[in-house]
């Protein structure tokens, strides 16, 4: 018995040991990767570093720091509630929005939009789908829609901003409202309380943006020269808490019936960006969709030089993450405007936050 006893009792040593260094282990990966982006954010190099970094995991945040100034000439520290342009993050609530319209019925994504703008005063409109603005398969230029189409609508894949003007126009006319109300809407369902349609109030809420010159000198921008052509696809003014309510918001369900999020996540193009590597991916409605990758991935990039904006919101469904990255500079040296948002996304993805 006594025999027996000892037995059980290193069983339990060893087991309590192992169960020890796991959680000992955990801990301190879970902690290392706190420690090697604050570590990265201090360097400067290849660039600084200027903005928020919010990680949030299923209504659990794990990192939220400010790094810089809202104004490099002011010297004015940023801070995590600060407002930054969303750029072309901008798109994936536009897309939302015409889905909430096709679920009503006032919108079908597979007909030509000269069925909702039979005024529009350009050919394509007899041709190029709410679809195709909305997954950029249009064959529209990036800003003009005055240029022929660079190729039959649905056959290749080419980025437009425009497009998202397009299909906003669609959606102003087929709901009855303006969008200025429509994304108020969304952003109080949503809870995205520091979050507004820009206009002259909340212009003012804006961080300066700063264009970084290739010699490092920088730009400060005095106000936003984007005009109401751009907010459908290129411009709204959030927070990165905001940003990442919203991803817990739309890919929890509480923005669109499942089988339309499957709609706005479903892709039929791909498309390359650095920030998700060198292979494209799916390109589905204002969200790019990584899921040949090891851990699955939404996201979507907003980056505008002149404006002096960069930013990434990225979201993996598995372990309900979001990583928000939003900073109030532009670097025109395109080589490092990414930098520390790839760092940042690769420091996370090797930690065990994601597994």
């Amino acid at each position: 018995m006594q025999t027996y006893m000892n037995q059980v009792f290193k069983l339990s040593i060893f087991l309590l040991t192992i169960l020890f260094f796991h959680n000992y282990s955990s801990a301190q990966e879970r902690e290392n990767y706190v420690e090697k982006i604050d570590n990265l954010l201090k360097s400067r190099n290849p660039r600084d570093f200027n903005g928020v970094v919010y990680i949030l995991q299923n209504g659990q945040l794990k990192y939220a720091k400010a790094y810089g100034f809202a104004d490099f000439d002011k010297r004015t520290p940023l801070k995590i509630n600060d407002r930054f342009s969303t750029m072309s993050i901008a798109k994936q609530f536009t897309a939302a929005l015409i889905l909430q319209q096709v679920e009503q019925g006032t919108i079908d994504l597979q007909v030509p939009i000269r069925t909702y703008l039979p005024d529009f005063k350009y050919a394509w409109a007899d041709t190029v789908t709410v679809h195709q603005l909305l997954n950029n398969t249009s064959g529209l230029n990036s800003d003009s829609m005055d240029e022929p189409l660079k190729f039959q609508p649905g056959s290749a894949f080419n980025y437009s901003n425009i497009g998202y003007y397009v299909a906003g126009l669609v959606l102003e006319k087929q709901s009855g409202e303006k969008f200025e109300k429509l994304v108020a809407e969304l952003f109080r369902k949503c809870k995205m309380k520091d979050s507004y349609y820009p206009n002259e109030t909340s212009n003012k809420f804006l961080v300066k943006g700063h264009n970084i010159k290739n010699d490092k000198s920088f730009v400060l921008r005095q106000k936003s020269e984007f005009d109401v052509t751009h907010y459908f696809g290129s411009h709204l003014i959030v927070t990165a808490p905001d940003l990442a309510r919203w991803n817990e918001c739309l890919h929890k369900g509480k923005v669109l019936k499942p089988e339309t999020y499957k709609m706005m996540t479903d892709y039929v193009i791909t498309s390359a960006h650095p920030v998700f590597g060198e292979k494209p991916i799916g390109y589905a409605y204002g969200l790019r969709i990584n899921d040949k990758a090891d851990i699955y991935e939404i996201g979507h990039t907003g980056f505008h030089p002149l404006e002096g904006f960069t930013a990434v919101n990225l979201y993996y469904p598995k372990t309900e993450t979001s990583i928000v990255i939003m900073e109030n500079v532009g670097n025109e040296n395109f080589e490092i405007a990414y930098f520390y948002e790839l760092k940042i996304r690769d420091i996370v993805k090797q930690s065990t936050l994601l597994r």
